[in-house]
């Protein structure tokens, strides 16, 4: 059953100027979101609002029908999912600017929550389509959601290898998703619907501008736990994914190159300047505790929360912490502390360190 908030929040969507960060003040003071939806002028004003979104909102209020609209979101096949309810995509929930609401085609996936975000430049070599192929097929074999944007080069060679691969794969567009964009892709936008999702936070007939696609970035790197760059030149759009999953605190990885191709510049820095290095699926799956990823997904279906692992895991940290201090810190037996961690190290939430040092997965 769809959540009351949903229709709020499809509402704010389409007031132009209020974004993530204008919602939040105007909820905080009003206490509620139905209470935003239905503030006075003053209070908007209170809430920081400026008067193109006091307008807007005032506007949007007059003019929208919010059960005709949700009415229309579904009858053109679409899930509305507000940051509220609890389909809302959890890895994207923990971005400080998460979108308020998005809109699905196709099926969100517990699975989704071992997302990798595979971006790069739209005019590949063989080399990077070679490489692409390889690396996002035995990662989707690996049980690894793959992200992208439906871009023509890496983007497109990513979805299809997933595709192929039996994996799932989610497209975030930066239009609404009554329009495919680019064209060219709309078969392959079906084959995602299908066996994946097509997501974005742009309202029905929202056309492809310019100005959407880096936003529309956020999202790709918000859903993952880290973003792969196969080629990138010195002023890729990919880059722009880099420094957005950065800033969310996520795992950048980049596909070496030749120091001779100029579609290998981007990625050869990054990889200078710290990003792990991705010859292999097996790097990135070692490197974020995915590699039984299939195991861990069958472990969170069948096992329920458990006291002891959650005493266990509040002590772990990102800094290595021994299995007897933290045993001690959960006032937990030892017997009982090995335990926990082992389930949670089969959940990926803990991984080893080194010899009886324990930190949380991610």
């Amino acid at each position: 059953m769809m959540p009351d908030d949903t229709r709020y929040y499809l509402g704010f969507n389409l007031v132009p100027g209020i974004g993530p960060t204008r919602l939040a003040r105007l909820v905080e003071h009003c206490g509620s979101l139905a209470a935003a939806w239905q503030a006075s002028s003053t209070d908007m004003v209170a809430a920081g609002l400026d008067a193109r979104c006091c307008a807007g909102l005032l506007a949007a209020r007059r003019e929208r029908d919010l059960d005709a609209e949700l009415a229309r979101v579904i009858q053109a096949g679409l899930r509305p999912i507000g940051l509220t309810d609890p389909a809302y995509p959890p890895l994207l929930a923990e971005v400080p600017t998460a979108p308020p609401l998005i809109y699905i085609r196709g099926a969100s996936d517990p699975a989704d929550n071992w997302a990798i975000a595979v971006v790069g430049t739209r005019h590949p070599t063989p080399y990077g389509r070679e490489a692409t192929q390889r690396l996002v097929g035995d990662l989707a074999r690996s049980g690894v959601t793959i992200v992208s944007g439906l871009a023509i080069g890496i983007d497109s060679i990513a979805h299809q290898a997933a595709l192929d691969a039996g994996g799932r794969t989610i497209a975030v567009l930066a239009c609404g998703l009554d329009t495919i964009y680019p064209e060219r892709n709309t078969r392959m936008a079906a084959q995602i619907a299908a066996q994946g999702a097509l997501m974005s936070d742009y309202p029905l007939g929202t056309r492809p501008m310019p100005l959407n696609f880096p936003p529309r970035n956020r999202i790709i790197s918000g859903l993952s736990l880290a973003t792969l760059v196969v080629e990138a030149g010195e002023g890729s759009g990919a880059l722009i994914t880099v420094e957005f999953a950065l800033e969310q605190g996520r795992e950048v990885f980049a596909v070496p190159g030749t120091i001779f191709s100029s579609a290998s510049v981007g990625c050869n820095r990054l990889i200078s300047n710290g990003a792990g290095l991705a010859t292999c699926a097996d790097d990135l799956l070692s490197a974020l505790s995915l590699s039984r990823s299939e195991a861990q997904r069958e472990a969170r279906a069948e096992l329920p929360d458990d006291p002891l692992e959650a005493a266990i895991f509040e002590q772990l940290d990102y800094q290595p912490r021994h299995i007897d201090d933290l045993g001690r810190s959960a006032k937990l037996p030892a017997a009982q502390a090995g335990a926990a961690l082992v389930m949670l190290e089969l959940k990926g939430l803990a991984r080893q360190a080194g010899a009886q040092l324990y930190v949380r997965a991610r």
